[in-house]
């Protein structure tokens, strides 16, 4: 079993947030004893935007020991659902398609997510097991 692991979480690490990195440095410490750690494509990306090149972001993920893991195709399906039900439900963020890809990722390969972004997820994916950093 892998723990995926949401962009908020690295970025509040990487980014030294002053509310939330220690407890996401914890959370993902803490993980990573439970099972190998993943990130997908679709964090890989939001992660680049704060990186020059794919060879810093990839020294990052050696470091930190997270491993790149491909988005199921069911992952897409269960993404582009999710997301049509948001937009019916009156959702107007048009930016957030990302969030529900992570989401996906997670209900299609039944791994446990590591975020801060509870109520997203526990709303269109409620069969995944969260991991929320604690204080």
């Amino acid at each position: 079993m892998t723990v995926l692991v949401d962009t908020n979480i690295l970025i509040d690490i990487i980014l030294d947030d002053e509310i939330w990195a220690e407890r996401s440095l914890r959370a993902i410490r803490q993980a990573a004893q439970r099972a190998p750690l993943a990130i997908n494509i679709i964090v890989y990306a939001e992660l680049a935007a704060g990186y020059g090149n794919t060879a810093q972001l990839d020294a990052l993920m050696v470091e930190w020991n997270v491993a790149l893991a491909e988005i199921p195709r069911e992952a897409a399906l269960l993404a582009g659902q999710a997301f049509k039900r948001y937009r019916q439900s009156g959702g107007t963020r048009t930016g957030v398609l990302s969030d529900f890809f992570i989401g996906a990722h997670a209900d299609a390969g039944r791994l446990p997510l590591l975020t801060r972004d509870v109520k997203r997820y526990r709303t269109y994916f409620p069969r995944i097991e969260l991991i929320v950093p604690t204080v």
